[in-house]
């Protein structure tokens, strides 16, 4: 049931929020999400808000130039629509030095009076069959389940008032002016583009920013926010962050790019479909038209690719804490763990 900039419930959640959540078609680790069951939630479950407001920065605005070149896209050791690898040339472009803020969103909002997906109740005479609390506004919102779990309707809830302007509901603080925009959709943030100048990079784009030629690494890594300790329950929060993290509190990458790995996925330009087509373009290639674009988990509504995984990743349940890693998310629904960051044309 992910709700749609058109309006809409569909039969998908499941599609959209253990992708969201690290969550994994095979139980171990991240990829799409779960609707139904949170629509089937008899009442929704409160989040955690972390104790600690964390201070960092600040971090420049500023787009990085990235010089074109080639790396290998993908991997064929992890998860198996990561591959397969392929030496792909990507030219040169600029993009956001680190995740769009919540700041730098408030001003698009200002400017321009938009409402996110989130924020605008279905229209009921697109959906006359639903009820009164089906049509109010929500988002995703991940909540720490009370025992150990396998099954994500555990810890993902559709939360009604749950919006970027209140990433843990309406009984919650005010979304913090340094830390990652999120629930946002597809349409809110092609919408933030337009206003704004640029575009989202397509999936070669950011894992080749986001790489800046590392080798991949395979353990869980020290400069970035994830989950540390036994997810969905106990987060020991070694690295400082209970939950998202303000941009640039860890060091950046070769690029200069700041949380390309964790504290929150990011949305990119290409629709999904499971693994790399082989054919694919040597150069500056995209994902697939929209009409061969396939997510085994979401047959109603389209899948984005989204890269980098989250605060929510952790090596018992995702390990998607890699610039190869990719996960699709159904177009129509935010969470509380996806934002982006814009690139730019020379």
């Amino acid at each position: 049931m992910a709700r749609t900039a058109g309006g809409g419930w569909c039969a998908t959640l499941v599609a959209a929020l253990a992708l969201a959540g690290c969550g994994d078609r095979d139980g171990g680790g991240g990829g799409e999400a779960a609707n139904e069951a949170v629509a089937a939630a008899p009442a929704p479950r409160q989040p955690v808000i972390p104790k600690r407001v964390a201070t960092c920065g600040p971090v420049d605005d500023a787009p990085v130039a990235i010089a074109g070149g080639s790396f290998v896209m993908g991997e064929d050791a992890r998860y198996r629509e990561e591959g397969p690898p392929k030496r792909i040339t990507v030219s040169g472009f600029r993009i956001d030095p680190h995740e769009v803020t919540n700041r730098q969103f408030a001003r698009f909002v200002k400017a321009t009076g938009y409402r996110t997906v989130a924020e605008r109740p279905l229209d009921p005479a697109q959906f006359p069959d639903a009820t009164p609390e089906q049509r109010q506004p929500a988002s995703a919102v991940f909540t720490t389940p009370a025992r150990p779990s396998n099954d994500y309707r555990d810890w993902w809830t559709l939360l009604p008032g749950a919006s970027w302007r209140k990433p843990f509901g309406p009984n919650g603080p005010d979304a913090l002016p340094d830390y990652p925009v999120v629930h946002v959709a597809f349409d809110d943030v092609l919408a933030y583009a337009r206003w704004a100048g640029g575009r989202l990079p397509t999936e070669a784009e950011w894992e080749f920013a986001a790489g800046a030629g590392a080798p991949a690494g395979k353990e869980q890594p020290t400069e970035a926010n994830s989950w540390q300790g036994v997810f969905p329950v106990r987060n020991l929060a070694t690295d400082g962050h209970e939950g998202l993290a303000p941009v640039g509190c860890f060091k950046p990458n070769a690029n200069g790019l700041y949380d390309t790995i964790g504290n929150a996925w990011e949305w990119t330009a290409d629709a999904y479909a499971p693994g790399h087509d082989p054919d694919r373009p040597d150069h500056d290639p995209r994902g697939p038209a929209e009409a061969r674009a396939y997510d085994p988990a979401n047959g109603v509504t389209l899948s984005r690719v989204i890269k980098g995984g989250s605060f929510l990743c952790a090596p018992n349940y995702c390990m998607r804490y890699r610039a190869a890693a990719r996960s699709p998310q159904d177009s129509g629904l935010g969470t509380s763990n996806i934002g982006f960051r814009l690139a730019y044309d020379d």
